[in-house]
């Protein structure tokens, strides 16, 4: 198995169990017997996510962008060193992001579907209209479903590390 894949399938385990640990939890203190209700989904759903963002941005509303993002997550941006965890500083983030006319392109993709929740992680470039500049990046992104539709709950991303 190849060491990418390891380390995706560790952290797809990881965010898994400790999904389970808490549902099982609340349930022991609730004293119930009721199970969590998984919504069913598809690789092609999870991956369609991608494209909801990437059409957001083209909107170059970053309120609109901010919608995909559930209220309490993390985006661990490429082109800024700081973590930027609630909605006004995501907003501030795609601001400026958004001024270099930002488009992106899924170059591979590993899909890790749970209950309420998946990964997407893998690899994406961007192209930049106002510059024309090309930047190849990794990505993840971590989907809940929060009832009514899927919203990133962290979402990381970092320029490739090795020029070519």
């Amino acid at each position: 198995m190849k060491p990418f894949r390891i380390i995706a399938f560790t952290i797809a385990f990881a965010f898994a169990l400790g999904g389970c640990a808490t549902n099982q939890s609340a349930s022991m203190n609730a004293q119930s017997s009721r199970s969590e209700s998984c919504k069913a989904t598809s690789e092609q759903e999870i991956a369609a996510l991608f494209d909801r963002w990437n059409s957001s941005l083209q909107t170059n509303d970053p309120h609109k962008v901010v919608a995909n993002y559930a209220d309490r997550s993390i985006l661990l941006p490429t082109v800024s060193n700081q973590p930027r965890l609630t909605p006004a500083e995501k907003e501030d983030y795609f601001h400026h992001f958004l001024e270099s006319g930002p488009s992106g392109k899924i170059d591979s993709r590993t899909i890790f579907i749970g209950c309420n929740s998946a990964i997407d992680a893998g690899l994406y470039t961007f192209t930049f209209g106002k510059s024309s500049a090309i930047v190849k990046a990794r990505y993840t992104y971590t989907y809940a479903w929060n009832g009514s539709q899927w919203l990133i709950t962290s979402h990381h991303s970092s320029a490739m590390p090795e020029k070519k």
